[in-house]
C-alpha cells in the first residue's frame, strides 16, 4: 500500500461528480440490498407510459433502464450532476429538469403515473403526492438512519439520538402517509462495508459531504492518520449503510 500522503493527495483531486463510483473499485466495497432495486426499477418503468425520477444524479441508474416510458422525466439539482444527466438521457427522449431538493417541482399536477428515485436527498412527500395521477405509484430506495456511522462517528464523535433517527423507515411511512399516499411494501437492509485505503475514505467523504459535514482532508488531518493506522493494523475500515425499498401509492 502507498503511503498516507500519496493516498490522501490523490483522493483530493480524483473527479468526485456524477454518481457513479467505480472509482473504489478494489479500494472500498459495499454489500447491495438483497430486493435488487435497478431490476425493480426496470419491471416497473416498462408497465406505464409516463414517469418521472427524483434526483437521479448523473442519470447512472436510470440510463441502464432497458424500457423507458414514452415520456420519462428526470429531475436534478446539483449542476455538474445536471450537465452529466442530460448527456447521459436526453439522446434516450428523457426530458431533464433542474428541481432543487426540497423545493417545488416545476411539473403540473396529476402528471405521472410513477414517480422514482434512487437515493433522494429528502424525499418531497407532498409534492409526490402532487404530481402523481389518481392510483399512481411511488417506488424508490432510500438510505435509512444511521447509514455510514461508524465513519460519521470516528471523525465526529457520538452523534444525538435526533440524528440518528433521521430517515427512519417509520418515519418516512407517516410522512408519506400524511401527504396522502398509502404505504404498500416497505422493507429493510443493514448491508456492510469495507474501506482498504485511506484513499478510499477521503474520495467517499468528498463524495458524500453529509456524511461528514465540512469535512476537508486538511481539517481532519489527524483523524485520517488514526483512519490509516487502523486500515493498516485491521486490513480494513468497516462501517454499515441501511437502505430502505418503499412503494406507495395515491389514492
Amino acid at each position: 500500500m502507498r503511503d498516507f500522503e500519496q493516498l490522501v493527495a490523490e483522493a483530493e483531486l480524483a473527479d468526485v461528480s456524477g454518481w457513479g463510483f467505480s472509482w473504489l473499485e478494489g479500494r472500498a466495497t459495499e454489500e447491495r440490498p438483497p430486493w435488487g432495486y435497478a431490476w425493480l426499477l426496470s419491471e416497473r418503468l416498462a408497465k406505464v407510459s409516463s414517469a418521472l425520477d427524483l434526483d437521479t444524479g448523473g442519470g447512472e441508474v436510470l440510463s441502464e433502464v432497458p424500457v423507458l416510458p414514452a415520456r420519462m422525466v428526470a429531475t436534478e439539482g446539483w449542476p455538474a450532476n445536471l450537465q452529466l444527466a442530460r448527456e447521459r438521457l436526453e439522446p434516450r427522449g428523457v426530458e431533464v429538469v433542474e428541481a432543487a431538493p426540497g423545493g417545488p417541482l416545476p411539473i403540473p399536477d396529476a402528471s405521472f403515473e410513477l414517480v422514482t428515485s434512487r437515493h433522494p436527498v429528502d424525499p418531497p412527500w407532498g409534492e409526490v403526492a402532487r404530481v402523481l395521477g389518481p392510483g399512481g405509484r411511488y417506488f424508490a430506495q432510500h438510505v435509512g438512519p444511521e447509514s455510514a456511522f461508524e465513519l460519521t462517528e470516528f471523525f465526529l464523535g457520538p452523534q444525538p439520538d435526533h440524528i440518528r433517527r433521521r430517515r427512519h423507515p417509520e418515519l418516512e411511512r407517516a410522512e408519506a402517509e400524511s401527504a396522502g399516499l398509502r404505504i404498500r411494501d416497505l422493507r429493510t437492509a443493514r448491508c456492510r462495508m469495507e474501506f482498504y485505503d485511506v484513499g478510499a475514505v477521503v474520495w467517499t467523504l468528498r463524495k458524500c459531504p453529509w456524511w461528514v459535514p465540512g469535512f476537508t482532508a486538511e481539517r481532519f488531518r489527524e483523524k485520517l492518520r488514526a483512519m490509516d493506522t487502523h486500515i493498516r493494523e485491521h486490513g480494513a475500515f468497516v462501517a454499515h449503510s441501511t437502505r430502505h425499498l418503499i412503494e406507495a401509492e395515491r389514492g
